[in-house]
């Protein structure tokens, strides 16, 4: 049995349906996360998970049993906030043992937890300090180990890194993974930011205009997603229109609009004449200058075009192509050598090809 069901949820505005047919598991220490952009329902429904408003129609199961009509402060599990929603008057010490005290447990009992949540989130030393004392990030921890303090099954994380900068996000990344493998709670994980999601979760659901449009492994979405907003949202993708020319259970061949007829990946057979989209992304197109020794794959030619953008990301380079046609492609080159080695610069004429065994083809 999972450890949270989550059965046809459905949940309405003034008139506006913001969340229609939601459904999912959660199994227990798994690190489970909501992606979506704004507006697409997420956060409505973590506040549904978390008993802070009740669902229009579904039911949300705990350990098999129904958690409808329980308020928040009696369900398994425990919410971390945006604000983080500390209390400024407390130190750390009473902020982290506030919900022990509301449980009236005795003083002793309070001290051992307090000292041990301290500990998991590396806070030594700043039991006394105040919440404006703090960075965002230790913050955050504080936050987390009060919303442990009740020993929860279940931790829900509302868009918790939104407000650290870049370099702390990342740091806090990591801290994340590794006291949720350490403590064995699973997490559900609600954020905009795609790169957060692939980084973090086991599992993923892709949230769009109240719909769970996708939800597998990491691993999956990226490289199989199943619709164009899925592709275009989770990562970098050329999105490119595209007709079935050839079609069975082992190939597809499709014509591509501004680059030709290729060789993709068949799923299954399609009709001849069906319009999709070809998902493919930067890293697996090829780009070399005109006229370089072609790749092992040479059964497509190549496509040639002109780089009219570049952008430097350190480890990788974004270069954008015009081609011929006038379409444009984005390909991702590593920066594995010397600073200038390998790079290409704005006007540079190149070539572009990729193998048959790259992108994938979504039907309309």
């Amino acid at each position: 049995m999972d450890l949270l069901e989550v059965h046809h949820l459905s949940k309405s505005f003034g008139g506006r349906l913001v969340l229609d047919d939601i459904g999912f598991n959660v199994g227990s220490g798994q690190f489970f996360t909501l992606v979506g952009p704004s507006g697409c329902g997420k956060t409505t429904l973590l506040r549904l998970l978390g008993g802070f408003s009740e669902p229009d129609g579904g039911e949300v199961l705990f350990d098999g049993k129904s958690l409808q009509g329980v308020p928040p402060e009696h369900r398994p599990m425990h919410t971390v906030f945006q604000s983080y929603a500390l209390f400024p008057h407390m130190t750390v010490a009473a902020n982290i043992a506030f919900p022990l005290r509301m449980q009236k447990l005795p003083r002793h009992e309070i001290d051992g937890r307090l000292g041990g949540l301290i500990e998991n989130v590396r806070l030594q030393g700043f039991e006394r300090y105040y919440p404006h004392e703090l960075s965002g990030g230790q913050r955050q921890r504080v936050a987390i180990a009060r919303a442990l303090a009740a020993r929860p099954r279940l931790l829900l994380l509302d868009e918790p890194l939104s407000a650290l900068d870049a370099a702390l996000q990342t740091q806090m990344l990591h801290e994340l993974i590794a006291l949720q493998q350490q403590l064995g709670v699973a997490f559900i994980y609600v954020t905009h930011d795609q790169t957060h999601a692939l980084a973090l979760s086991q599992r993923i659901a892709v949230m769009h205009e109240g719909h769970i449009v996708q939800l597998d492994t990491p691993e999956a979405i990226y490289r199989a997603p199943a619709t164009t907003f899925v592709a275009g949202f989770i990562g970098s993708c050329n999105l490119l229109d595209a007709t079935v020319a050839e079609s069975n259970a082992a190939r597809l061949r499709v014509r591509i609009a501004g680059v030709g007829e290729r060789d993709m990946p068949a799923g299954q057979a399609l009709a001849i004449g069906s319009r999709g989209t070809v998902a493919i992304r930067p890293e697996e197109i090829r780009l070399r200058p005109r006229g370089a020794s072609p790749g092992d794959d040479t059964s497509a030619p190549m496509l040639e075009g002109a780089v009219v953008d570049r952008l430097y990301q350190g480890d990788v380079t974004l270069y954008t192509v015009e081609l011929a046609s006038g379409h444009r492609l984005q390909t991702m080159v590593a920066n594995a050598g010397p600073v200038t080695d390998g790079q290409f610069t704005q006007g540079d004429r190149v070539e572009l090809d990729w193998p048959g065994n790259a992108g994938v083809f979504l039907s309309r």
